[in-house]
């Protein structure tokens, strides 16, 4: 094997290893899949997620019956989503529709036909800085229908939060691999840059059988933090019109101290409401969302990164 296939290979691995240790890091649910559970049963699909990841969304989501498009730039992440959909049977495989891309500047045949377009769980987070960012959040707009909702999820960490990442090294968990029975051991560390706002992680995983020699992979992050009022700021120059930001998948209002921001948004346009009719908007989705969630019978603990 020559030099560059041994790398590629080794490339190859690694990649491969990250995505499935990233679904090790979710086998505690953050709690989010009842909310685009309950917005989906309302607004019917297509659906498309931006940096669909495994499919952890996506899949159950094909399961309730919807038709939904995942775009992610990681072909190994693909691989594990297209495996997961497999996996539940040829319906839903049917309606799992991958799609390698960058999700700034993607543009689909299918634009502008979507009913519900969302970016979850502090993935625009990992987007490098306010343009990235933005940029995804417009290829939200474009690709929704009119009168669809787009929904961007992103993590708000406290100066208590904050001042804790100076670099030390701290055990995350200890978790048993389901597909393998082995072992997985996280350490991570995270460094605060407050003149960027950023946080730089850095996540180290052993895994092995017990009793065996372990395999170690480093994951490298930079999280580029956004506030509420930054968030909501981006989603209108790209287009979108802000109907609820909200501090929880119930959509209870955003109140301080909370650790999340939510943010529910339609197109912007030209026929856009007046203001009686946007405050009406933004509680029938709050009040009705919350009530659908909450039939669903589960806590939802909040997910971080």
């Amino acid at each position: 094997m020559s030099a560059s296939k041994a790398a590629d290979a080794r490339a190859d691995a690694r990649a491969d290893a990250l995505a499935r240790l990233y679904d090790i890091d979710l086998l505690e649910d953050p709690g989010d899949l009842d909310l685009y559970l309950a917005l989906a049963a309302r607004t019917g699909g297509p659906i498309l997620e931006l940096a669909v990841g495994t499919g952890r969304l996506a899949v159950p989501l094909a399961t309730a019956g919807h038709d939904v498009t995942g775009v992610d730039l990681d072909p190994a992440m693909l691989a594990r989503a297209a495996t997961r959909a497999r996996l539940e049977g040829a319906t839903v495989e049917q309606r799992v529709h991958l799609v390698h891309g960058d999700a700034r500047w993607i543009r689909m045949p299918a634009a502008g036909r979507f009913r519900l377009a969302f970016v979850a769980l502090n993935s625009l987070l990992v987007m490098a800085g306010r343009a990235d960012q933005r940029a995804v959040l417009e290829t939200l707009a474009v690709h929704l229908a009119p009168g669809g909702l787009a929904v961007v999820d992103i993590w708000l960490p406290d100066a208590e939060d904050l001042a804790r990442y100076d670099g030390r090294l701290g055990l995350e968990y200890v978790r048993i691999n389901p597909e393998t029975a082995g072992t997985v051991t996280r350490i991570a560390s995270a460094r605060h840059d407050a003149a960027t706002a950023t946080v730089e992680l850095t996540s180290i995983y052993d895994e092995g059988q017990p009793g065996a020699s372990t395999v170690r992979w480093i994951r490298e992050d930079v999280l580029h933090l956004l506030g509420a009022a930054e968030l909501r700021v981006l989603a209108r120059e790209a287009g979108l019109r802000v109907d609820v930001l909200a501090g929880s998948y119930d959509l209870e209002p955003l109140r301080a101290g909370d650790d999340r921001a939510v943010l529910v948004a339609t197109v912007a346009g030209p026929d856009r409401p007046d203001r009686a009719r946007r405050s009406s908007g933004r509680e029938e989705i709050a009040e009705e969302t919350a009530e659908e969630t909450a039939a669903a019978g589960k806590d939802r603990p909040r997910g971080l990164v």
